[in-house]
């Protein structure tokens, strides 16, 4: 009778719990940068793989943020070194240890 009031009590209070939302946000100097999906690499946890929205606009392609090496790989393009208070600092700032 117990466990039976406890599991009712857990399942009461998971359907109450409030729906995260899934993006991201951050204002970044002017621009709100959101982070609309986002995979960590298994094989390189420095990498993450996202989609990202800027003032409403989004990406049509997910882009590679190395957060080792500071860069950003697009679909068949080299990697190109983050620009200064670019999305990629905003990913990378999010895993930061402190």
């Amino acid at each position: 009778m117990k466990h039976r009031c406890l599991l009712w009590l857990l399942i009461f209070w998971l359907g109450l719990a409030p729906i995260a939302n899934a993006a991201m946000c951050g204002d970044r100097y002017g621009q709100q940068v959101c982070i609309l999906q986002l995979k960590r690499s298994a094989k390189n946890y420095w990498e993450y793989r996202a989609k990202v929205s800027i003032d409403g606009k989004k990406q049509v392609e997910q882009e590679i943020y190395n957060c080792r090496d500071r860069t950003l790989t697009r679909k068949g393009k080299y990697p190109v070194p983050f620009k200064p208070n670019s999305p990629g600092e905003l990913v990378c700032s999010l895993f930061q240890k402190s």
